[in-house]
């Protein structure tokens, strides 16, 4: 008997007086770890493609930025987002490249290059290599003008409308609810100062 099956024999006679289950056989093993490379797979498809969507989610929120973009604060808070943009693109395709997932790496590789695309439409123009207008040159900071209203934002600018709205309401149902209870007033007023009872309820007392 050769020396490997001695060996064998030996591995499962001391497994057998252990009370250790025999040896799975490589067949068993083999399908063992097919599976658990299938279970790793299914993990990183499930988180790689949940860090997809919210890289991807940020960059469509980009079309609904709702502040002023084009000068100052909103300028560099616009473009802070189009650089977490490529961050989190180079994030998931390091995560997808370790996890051999091939299209979710495209993928992230794309949302990283329109991040890219993103910062030098708004970069190249204000340094001086891009065609602009030489009378409104694109700047970083806001030109200061004298007696210049304060900017508002689309959102502000709806608060303000509906908030007037709603004070010419109140006033306008002030008013009404005036006259409404008018008379009644105009009695209590007569109650409570007796020497009013002789005169009418409109106009002049009488000579």
């Amino acid at each position: 008997m050769p020396q490997d099956d001695w060996s064998t024999q030996l591995k499962k006679i001391e497994r057998e007086f252990e009370g250790l289950p025999p040896e799975p056989s490589p067949a068993y093993k083999k399908l063992q770890s097919e599976e658990q490379k299938r279970v790793k797979q299914r993990a990183a498809m499930i988180g790689g493609g949940a860090r997809l969507v919210l890289v991807g989610a940020l960059g469509v929120a980009l079309a609904f930025w709702p502040y002023e973009n084009a000068c100052g604060s909103g300028l560099f808070g616009y473009l802070a987002v189009e650089i977490v943009i490529i961050i989190g693109g180079l994030w998931v395709a390091v995560s997808t490249w370790r996890a051999q997932l091939p299209r979710m790496h495209i993928l992230s590789l794309l949302i990283a290059l329109a991040g890219l695309v993103l910062v030098a439409v708004e970069i190249l123009p204000r340094v001086g290599y891009a065609a602009v207008d030489p009378k409104h040159p694109p700047q970083f900071s806001c030109p200061e003008t004298q007696n210049a209203p304060p900017r508002t934002s689309a959102v502000e600018q709806r608060v303000e409308s509906a908030t007037s709205t709603l004070q010419e309401r109140w006033k306008t149902r002030t008013e009404e609810l005036s006259r409404q209870f008018r008379p009644q007033r105009d009695a209590l007023t007569r109650i409570e100062r007796p020497e009013l009872l002789s005169q009418p309820a409109h106009g002049s007392p009488r000579d």
